[in-house]
């Protein structure tokens, strides 16, 4: 078995019936999630089964449901793979899921916190003020030129998230994103497409979310990882106990370096990296960033054995 790493998605990636048939199979799993339940006041199993699809976009339930099944898939893939990742990273709500997977946070307050940072999330920008949109063409550089021809502040609009080459998500204001979305429809090979996720993430316009997050956050025992962890807001550095508290509240308005985040495991010798949890989003950016880069998932019973059994191959 080679040096492989774990990645985790983020929101995007939600649909009603992820998860279900690991539950189906795997005990663990379905303790997984009862505690979630009983920590979230929540039916999980109810919620990330049946949806419906409008209900898993709103990020109060997005965010829950996305962190329980990508736990799930982590908790299914441990018990068969006894072998530690050389590395671990999750794309913006994923790092928590990461976090826990390394150790440094354990289930009860991962659950907590992620549903406090959703809350302060949808609190912050009312349901429908704000949006996101992929941009497809750009570099960062010229994405940002882009939002600046309609807000030149970058305050109500600005690139957030660098998932690969070519392909820039920008958050904002709704009305912001709509004209970005129509502006980008008359530019000579740029295209940009509405995401589905209602709040508008990593950006100025969280700011107070930020601050209160880093209030809730000072009661969580955060610890150190047994396993490296690359934080999204900064990939030259790894979290510790001593800066995770720091780096979750700066991810909130910061950008996500998903590009940087991938080159660094590459850079720290990872040949094989497994993505744990629903569909398989983080691949498809992963490929596209290095095509050396052997790829592999965790979301259903089928995808956990033929991942065992490529890890085992070597």
């Amino acid at each position: 078995m080679g040096p492989f790493g774990l990645v985790f998605p983020g929101q995007g990636s939600q649909y009603p019936g992820m998860g279900q048939d690991l539950h189906r199979r795997d005990g663990g799993v379905r303790e997984l999630f009862a505690e979630a339940g009983k920590v979230l006041g929540e039916d999980m199993a109810a919620l990330c089964f049946e949806g419906p699809q409008e209900r898993l976009d709103q990020t109060v339930n997005t965010q829950i449901a996305m962190l329980t099944v990508d736990l799930a898939a982590w908790r299914a893939f441990a018990g068969r793979v006894s072998a530690k990742p050389l590395v671990m990273a999750g794309h913006s709500l994923g790092e928590y899921a990461a976090l826990h997977a390394a150790g440094a946070l354990n289930l009860a307050d991962v659950l907590a916190l992620v549903q406090k940072r959703a809350i302060l999330h949808q609190e912050a920008v009312p349901l429908g003020e704000g949006a996101m949109a992929a941009l497809m063409g750009l570099t960062w550089e010229e994405a940002e030129k882009f939002c600046r021809r309609i807000d030149g502040t970058l305050q109500a609009l600005a690139p957030s998230i660098e998932n690969a080459p070519g392909q820039i998500v920008v958050s904002g204001r709704a009305t912001a994103v709509d004209a970005l979305i129509a502006a980008a429809g008359s530019g000579d090979g740029i295209r940009a497409v509405k995401l589905a996720v209602s709040v508008p993430c990593h950006c100025p316009l969280l700011a107070e979310a930020a601050k209160r997050f880093t209030e809730e956050a000072v009661r969580i025992d955060f610890k150190d990882c047994e396993v490296p962890v690359i934080p999204n807001c900064d990939p030259s550095i790894l979290h510790s106990r001593g800066r995770t508290r720091d780096l979750l509240a700066r991810q909130i308005t910061s950008p996500v370096r998903w590009r940087e985040t991938i080159e660094k495991m590459v850079a720290m010798g990872v040949e094989t990296i497994v993505e744990l949890g629903p569909k398989r989003t983080l691949s498809g950016l992963i490929r596209r960033i290095d095509r050396k880069v052997r790829l592999l998932n965790v979301e259903d019973g089928e995808s956990l054995d033929r991942t065992v059994a490529a890890l085992a191959e070597g």
